[in-house]
Order: C-alpha cells, then sequence, then structure tokens
C-alpha cells in the first residue's frame, strides 16, 4: 500500500508519497502565486492552487509502486475562501495575512468586543480571519457575499474539489465562531460581531469521527486515484505540523520557522483567562495553543535582500554567526508585515525597527539582530503559552540553520530538537490519516511509531543569562516604540 498526502501551503503546496512503513518514497512541490492587488491585500485564485495539487499528486502517485489506499490533506488556515452553491469560487481567496480588514479589528479592540469573544472562543481575532474579511466585504463587495453559500479555509476548498463536501475541519472552525468548549459554532460570539447575517456561510464542522470522505469519479479521473479511496480532511497545517513532530501530548512544544513563525503548545484544557492572545484549536479531545506570528519567513526573506544575500536564508545565518549574542547592543523588532502583528500581541499598526544602530555595525550585526529578534518573539509566545516544555521541537525551512536552532536554545533557555523529517505538515496528514482509517489507535501510537528525531541543541548556560536579560530589553524597547506606532499609522494613512 501508498498514501498520498498533501500540504498547501501558502506559496508552495507539496504532495508526499509514503509507504505502509511511513517511508517518505516521493515528493513534488508546485509554487502557487499570491497577489497583492493593493496595499495589505492578500490574494490567490482557488482555482491555480486546485491545479497546483493535482499536478502535485499525479506526479507524485507516477512514482509510485504500490496502489494508492487513501490520501490526507493539511493546508494554509484561516482567511476566506468563498464557494457558490456548487461550490465555484466567487472570487478570489482572501488569505490569512491580508490586511484590508484592519479597521475591524482595531474597532472591535476599541469596543471590548475582542477580549469578550476570547474568553469563550480562546482566540484574539486578526485581520485575516473570516469574521473581518466577511465584514469588509459586505461594506465593499455585497455583490459576491449575495453569490456566495460558504466560506471556506484552503484545505476545505481542496477537500470540497476532492469529495464534493462543502466542510471545515474544527481546527479551520476554531476561530473565530466556535465556543471553544463546546466544539459549536456560537450564536452568541455571532451576535457579539453583530454578523447573525453570516451563519449561512458558515460550513459543517466535522471533527475526529468524521475526517473521511470518498473520492469523486471526476476527482479521481484528474488526480489519476482509484474512484472511492478515503480522503481525510487532517487539521490545518499549523496544528498538522504539531502532531508531524510529535508534539501530540500536553505541555509539548513545537515552533515553525516557515513563512508564518508559529509556536505551539498542546493542552488538555483551554485557556480563556489571562490577557487575549493567539488562536486556540480544537483537536480531538486536546487543545492546541498556538500563536502564529505575522513576523516569519518573510522577514528573513526581506532581511537577506536587504544584504545582498538574494534568496539563501543559510547565507543569513551564516552571516550572522560572525557576530557576538547580542549584536553589540543592536535590537531588532521584527513586525515588517503590512498586517502589523496577530500574535502574541495583536496590533494593526505594530512595525519592524532596528534600534541601537551606530556606525560600528556592519552586515553581520544586522544579521544577527533579525535572527535574534525572531528568536525573541518565540520566546514571547512561550511565555504567553504559560508552558514550561522541556524541549522544543521544530520544522520549516529554518530549522535547516544550525546557528539559527542553536542561537533560538541560547533564547529560550529550552532543549531544541530537529525532525528527521523536512515535510513535517505532510507527516502530520499522514499521522491522522492513519488513526482515520484504521492503521493506528492513536496520534500518540501513531507519533511512536512514524516520527524519528534528528539533532538536539543545547542552551549555553551563559549565553541564556544573557538573553535573559536581552528579552527583558526587548519588551521594553518595544513598549516604547510601541508609543510611536499610531502616529506612522496616520503618517501612512496620509501618504495614501
Amino acid at each position: 500500500m501508498a498514501v498520498v498526502c498533501v500540504d498547501a501551503g501558502t506559496t508552495m503546496i507539496k504532495a508526499v508519497g509514503y509507504g505502509e512503513d511511513g517511508a517518505e518514497l516521493a515528493v513534488e512541490r508546485q509554487a502557487t502565486t499570491v497577489r497583492h492587488p493593493a496595499p495589505g491585500h492578500a490574494e490567490q485564485d482557488l482555482t491555480e492552487v486546485w491545479q497546483a495539487v493535482v499536478r502535485g499528486v499525479r506526479q507524485v502517485a507516477e512514482r509510485l509502486d504500490a496502489p494508492v489506499t487513501h490520501l490526507a490533506l493539511t493546508a494554509q488556515g484561516d482567511g476566506s475562501w468563498l464557494v457558490d452553491a456548487a461550490g465555484e469560487p466567487t472570487g478570489p481567496a482572501i488569505l490569512w495575512n491580508d490586511g484590508r480588514a484592519g479597521t475591524f479589528v482595531e474597532r472591535w479592540s476599541r469596543d471590548g468586543v475582542l477580549e469578550r469573544a476570547f474568553r469563550s472562543n480562546g482566540s484574539l481575532t486578526f485581520a485575516g480571519l473570516p469574521n473581518a474579511i466577511l465584514s469588509w466585504l459586505r461594506e465593499h463587495d455585497p455583490d459576491r457575499l449575495e453569490r456566495s453559500a460558504a466560506s471556506l479555509t484552503c484545505g476545505g476548498w481542496i477537500f470540497a474539489r476532492l469529495t464534493g463536501e462543502l466542510v471545515a475541519d474544527e481546527s479551520d472552525g476554531s476561530a473565530p465562531f466556535m465556543d471553544i468548549r463546546a466544539r459549536r459554532y456560537s450564536d452568541d460570539l455571532l451576535r457579539l460581531y453583530d454578523m447573525e447575517w453570516a451563519r449561512p456561510l458558515l460550513p459543517e464542522l466535522r471533527g475526529d469521527d468524521r475526517r473521511a470522505a470518498p473520492l469523486t469519479a471526476s476527482a479521481a479521473a484528474e488526480l489519476g486515484l482509484p474512484e472511492g479511496i478515503p480522503v481525510v480532511l487532517a487539521p490545518y497545517d499549523v496544528a498538522a505540523t504539531a502532531i508531524g513532530v510529535g508534539a501530540v501530548g500536553p505541555g509539548q512544544a513545537c515552533t515553525i520557522l516557515g513563512t508564518t513563525l508559529c509556536t505551539e503548545v498542546m493542552m488538555e484544557e483551554p485557556q480563556l483567562d489571562g490577557t487575549p492572545s493567539g488562536l486556540t484549536v480544537a483537536l480531538g479531545g486536546r487543545y492546541l495553543r498556538a500563536f502564529p506570528t505575522l513576523a516569519g519567513g518573510q522577514v528573513v526573506d526581506w532581511a537577506c535582500r536587504m544584504l545582498g544575500l538574494g534568496d539563501d536564508p543559510a547565507a543569513l545565518s551564516d552571516l550572522a554567526a560572525r557576530s557576538v549574542p547580542g549584536a553589540d547592543g543592536l535590537v531588532f523588532l521584527p513586525y515588517l508585515s503590512p498586517a502589523g502583528e496577530r500574535a502574541p500581541f495583536l496590533d494593526t499598526r505594530a512595525r519592524g525597527s532596528f534600534l541601537g544602530l551606530c556606525v560600528d555595525h556592519d552586515r553581520e550585526h544586522l544579521a544577527r539582530a533579525v535572527l535574534e529578534g525572531l528568536c525573541l518573539v518565540i520566546r514571547d509566545c512561550l511565555a504567553a503559552s504559560g508552558a514550561r516544555p522541556v524541549e522544543l521541537r521544530v520544522s520549516g525551512g529554518g530549522s535547516a540553520s544550525p546557528h539559527w536552532l542553536r542561537m533560538l536554545a541560547d533564547v529560550t533557555g529550552v532543549p531544541v530538537v530537529r525532525t528527521a523529517d523536512a515535510e513535517a505538515g505532510a507527516r502530520g496528514a499522514f499521522l491522522v490519516g492513519a488513526v482515520a482509517t484504521g492503521r493506528a489507535a492513536s496520534e500518540q501510537e501513531a507519533a511512536e511509531t512514524y516520527i524519528r528525531t534528528g539533532d538536539t541543541f543545547a542552551p549555553d548556560p551563559a549565553n541564556v543569562a544573557y538573553y535573559t536579560d536581552a528579552y527583558e530589553a526587548f519588551l521594553t524597547v518595544r513598549a516604547a516604540t510601541a508609543r510611536s506606532w499610531p502616529t506612522l499609522a496616520n503618517l501612512r494613512d496620509g501618504a495614501a
């Protein structure tokens, strides 16, 4: 037997073939385009994404000797992928990192709506969630809403093309309208956002007991797979990656060093008190506390361009290694997204800064400050979770850099463990598929059977002591700089 798993990320769709023993047999990657038709907008063509899935799956299936018994799927989360009653797109997908609806989030924050919502939902709304996007569309493109029957996510869209069913996995449906304890849409939350009108657009929620549906004849013909094989809708990529690196038990933590810089901790109960921050994702009998920042891989890409390193993140890491911890007093706030920041705090006006610059600083100091800034954000997310993990498992493109992982261990004070699997999201979908099709009794059992770990990077005690002080300085500098963000936002608005 063989299994094909799809991990549909924001800029890359990966199809991975696995053998019965979990060995990776084939990988195909298809790039996708994110369009920015206006400042702060981020969109994708739904049909283009589907065609990339088709190409990737067909190419993998052709390389497998054994018959494919099922297909498992994970994908980017959040955003709004609107379709009509026939499952056809009514326009481009508006993505998780789109910032056009920021004014709605600012108003809800100012009016106390976000804090009240957090007490039952466990997630802090940002501009890329459906409540904000649909509210923006109602004001700016009501005709599109009239033509739409369901607001899906990327995974829901691909699952619809595979099975004909318009549904959402519980992980995708967790924010912003779910009563997280009851695991169902909340009429109270819809009323709180003044969005009762949006209830017909919310797809049916599916949990662990109903993850699979048969592959349709038309989709089977496109993919080159047998009609009727199970298609398993796994949790969206943030959660699937946690599962794929083995962070499946309470207190276990991981960080994705990818397009999204996401730090996650598995918990037995949701945290609904304290300062609202991050996301809470429903997963079977557990909850994933997730802090998917908007400061991630695009910050690394930006730094590479600015420092003349092309598109080589490894060169940035090597350059940073030539500087000392603390980059001789240079601090970097990595909030470069046009949508601001969403975790572990929410501010659509947040912007990045280098602080402490002087003529003695060189390229290696800038490189070091960038990576340290991202590591300090991860430490900030762990602090917001309240967890004290014994190790931090990592995945994503950044995990290929030993310099960065050593730095991350020093900054967080936690041993950093690199998984041996380069495609952690697809691996997570594979594990969920194994449980859904009866090949494993639980995700814990599947993880113990199919996951291998790689190198471990232990923190250096002297550097840990230094970075404890550096973290406090980072928070102080951020608080001081944040006071200028509204003024800078007004300047941007005036220039527009």
